[in-house]
């Protein structure tokens, strides 16, 4: 069965916080820029590009799922909306690790 509340929309991207062209994940959907973490705010339901907002999702903290594993918090300088979203394989551990200063319970 298809999860309905998920919508794989895999796509390259130049990013608009650091203006780097960003590849496709792969394995899923790509949620952000995985060389500064940032993400936009196009998203109501994951991958389904029905959100208007439009702004940038700035990475804010950091969750630890036992399921998920680094989980980034973000949240949105536009309207301030806060989304998580799971980190990729390939996004900067740096950030990732200063990120985890600001862990969320």
């Amino acid at each position: 069965m298809e999860n309905r509340n998920f919508v794989k929309n895999d796509e390259e991207f130049i990013c608009d916080n650091c203006g780097k062209k960003v590849q496709k994940l792969g394995y899923s959907s790509r949620n952000h820029c995985p060389y500064c973490l940032h993400s936009k705010h196009v998203d109501i339901k994951p991958g389904d590009r029905a959100e208007t907002c439009h702004g940038d999702l700035e990475p804010i903290g950091l969750e630890i799922d036992s399921k998920k594993g680094n989980v980034i918090i973000f949240k949105c300088k536009k309207c301030g909306a806060i989304r998580r979203n799971k980190a990729a394989k390939d996004d900067n551990m740096d950030l990732i690790i200063k990120l985890s200063n600001c862990i969320w319970k």
